[in-house]
């Protein structure tokens, strides 16, 4: 079988021990001690780590490419480029924009999921970010799009991405927002507050009816204050909602990503990109939903300075945590694979290193880089 022999691999509840690792139908089918089962050995050298392949759960674009091009080509090139940063699922993550642009985003994630293809990451759904959000909070989203919270509507736009939607960003404090979040969490679909002006009180109350998720903690919602926490206070004081952060130390200083990992149980701290279509392209003008996007030293900013994404690469993610936030290198891999894979519960076969669960791995160097992407047990990316 093909695997790896006598390497560094980060295995689920061992830790980062040196070991073989055996792959058949794209399943890791071995890890032990018995080199001779390893006859097709998969490029590694000394000094590197084997981990499991990256899930972002909240990505726009890269590579020149946007899920709300709403094209199965969008969604090719931004599935090949994020393979080259470890990455082997994610969501294809749409924005507020007219129900017409949603749909045919919806339309193309269908197709696209539908064909199967097994080149660059998997699209493994959509993360439906908008419309049902605070104006208050519109961040890089364009205002006249905003729409109330509405099931019917919902349900128009899962159904045209073939009951793919995994998660719904949306302001709980809005009216019909509640039960929009139990509408979801009945259907199986993570509930997100994101892009909200909503308090304690609001978090708490959606919380009970199956709010799990907060949207790129501290981003594009109610600050933390003494007398109102807010939703970021509230994201760090309750324990079952997971909180998605942005790590490229330009949405969050290092000590506002400490005191969030601080306050989270262990696995209710994600990692996200957030990445919009001008990652793995120069700085200069892009777009961002019909808007003009500078984007300068990596950071994507539209006119009026708001910041419209990132250019955040998941394996630059892990390696701020690391270098700059003291984080242990197997938390952070872990904010990158099991935790994204309990959040969508995909975590049986998914986001760690384990026989029988799927082979998707990612071979990193000590400098975080990486040199091996490898999807249900087929190289995606090799550099």
């Amino acid at each position: 079988m093909k695997g790896f022999k006598n390497a560094n691999i980060y295995v689920e509840k061992k830790g980062v021990i040196k070991t073989n690792l055996g792959i058949e139908n794209g399943l890791i089918s071995y890890i032990g001690d018995d080199q001779s089962k390893i006859t097709e050995p998969l490029p590694y050298e000394d000094g590197q780590v084997i981990v499991a392949g990256f899930i972002d759960e909240h990505i726009h674009g890269a590579g020149g490419f946007d899920a709300m091009d709403g094209t199965i080509l969008a969604l090719s090139k931004i599935a090949t480029a994020i393979a080259s940063e470890g990455t082997t699922s994610f969501l294809a993550t749409t924005m507020t924009q007219s129900p017409e642009n949603i749909l045919k985003a919806m339309n193309a994630v269908k197709t696209y999921i539908d064909s199967a293809p097994s080149t660059g990451a998997k699209v493994i759904g959509v993360h439906l970010e908008g419309p049902f959000i605070s104006d208050k909070h519109i961040g890089a989203q364009p205002l006249e799009y905003v729409a109330s919270p509405s099931i019917e509507v919902f349900d128009k736009y899962n159904s045209a991405s073939g009951n793919n939607v995994k998660i719904v960003s949306l302001a709980p404090e809005v009216d019909g927002a509640l039960d929009l979040i139990s509408h979801l969490n009945k259907i199986g679909v993570v509930a997100s507050a994101g892009h909200t002006d909503a308090g304690y009180d609001d978090i708490q109350k959606a919380v009970s009816v199956g709010l799990s998720n907060i949207t790129h903690t501290y981003n594009a919602q109610k600050p933390l204050h003494h007398r109102e926490i807010g939703t970021v206070g509230s994201a760090m004081l309750n324990d079952q909602v997971n909180a998605e952060a942005i790590c490229d130390l330009i949405h969050l200083s290092s000590p506002a990503i400490k005191l969030l990992i601080k306050n989270k149980p262990h696995d209710k701290f994600t990692l996200i990109t957030d990445s919009m279509r001008a990652k793995h392209l120069p700085d200069g003008e892009s777009e961002l939903g019909g808007q003009k996007v500078i984007v300068k030293n990596g950071e994507a900013r539209l006119e009026n300075g708001a910041l419209a994404g990132s250019t955040l690469k998941m394996n630059d993610a892990i390696k701020n945590l690391v270098l700059k936030c003291d984080v242990k290198f197997t938390d952070a891999i872990d904010y990158a694979t099991i935790n994204p894979a309990k959040n969508l519960k995909i975590d049986k076969f998914k986001g760690s290193i384990k026989q029988g669960k799927v082979a998707d791995l990612t071979v990193l160097d000590g400098e975080f880089n990486v040199l091996l992407t490898i999807r249900e047990g087929n190289i995606i990316y090799k550099k």
